[in-house]
C-alpha cells in the first residue's frame, strides 16, 4: 500500500461491503484490485499489499470468485495465478439481486389473496409491499438496459 489516501480509500471500500455482508477483509481485497497497478495481483500480492494471512486471502479470493466479482487468471508455467475485478461484475452483480425482489412481490400478491374481499386499509400494508417490489423490478430492470445500450453505443464511438 503506497499512500495512507488509498489506503482510507480500501478501509472505505471494506466497511462498506462489511455492511452489505462480505467479511470486512473481502472488502478490502475488493477495494485494492479497484485502484490496484498492475490489474492483476497474485495471492501473494495481496496479502502483502494488505498485511493479511495468505489463508485469508485464498478464503476471500474463493469467495469473490464465487460471488463472480473478481476473476482468477491463470499464467504460463509455474508462475501464481493472479486475480482481478471480473469485467461486468457490477453489473451481473445487481442483475442478481433483482432476481431476490420477485419473492418478495409474491409473498406480497399470495398475501392480498389471503386478505381479498378485506377492508382497504387491512390490505394497504400488502399492496404497498406489493407495488414498491414490483417497481424496483422493472425500473431496475430497465435501467440496466439503458446502461448496457449507453456502454455500447459509447464503445462504437455514438453519443449515448
Amino acid at each position: 500500500m503506497s499512500t495512507s489516501a488509498e489506503q482510507r480509500y480500501i478501509d472505505d471500500f471494506a466497511l462498506v461491503y462489511e455492511n452489505a455482508g462480505l467479511p470486512r477483509i473481502a472488502g478490502r481485497v475488493l477495494g485494492y484490485l479497484m485502484i490496484c497497478t498492475p490489474h492483476a495481483q497474485s495471492a501473494q500480492q495481496l496479502a502483502t499489499a494488505l498485511n493479511a494471512s495468505r489463508a485469508s486471502i485464498s478464503t476471500m479470493t474463493r469467495l469473490l470468485t464465487t460471488l463472480e466479482l473478481i476473476e482468477r487468471v491463470a499464467q504460463r508455467g509455474r508462475q501464481p495465478d493472479l486475480y482481478r475485478i471480473r469485467e461486468g461484475a457490477w453489473t451481473q452483480l445487481l442483475q442478481r439481486r433483482l432476481t431476490h425482489l420477485s419473492p418478495f412481490t409474491q409473498l406480497a400478491e399470495n398475501g392480498l389473496q389471503l386478505l381479498e374481499g378485506a377492508a382497504p386499509a387491512d390490505r394497504q400494508r400488502l399492496e404497498e409491499m406489493r407495488d414498491l417490489y414490483h417497481f424496483f423490478e422493472e425500473e431496475m430492470a430497465a435501467l440496466i438496459e439503458r446502461l448496457e445500450a449507453r456502454r455500447s453505443s459509447a464503445a462504437q464511438g455514438r453519443p449515448a
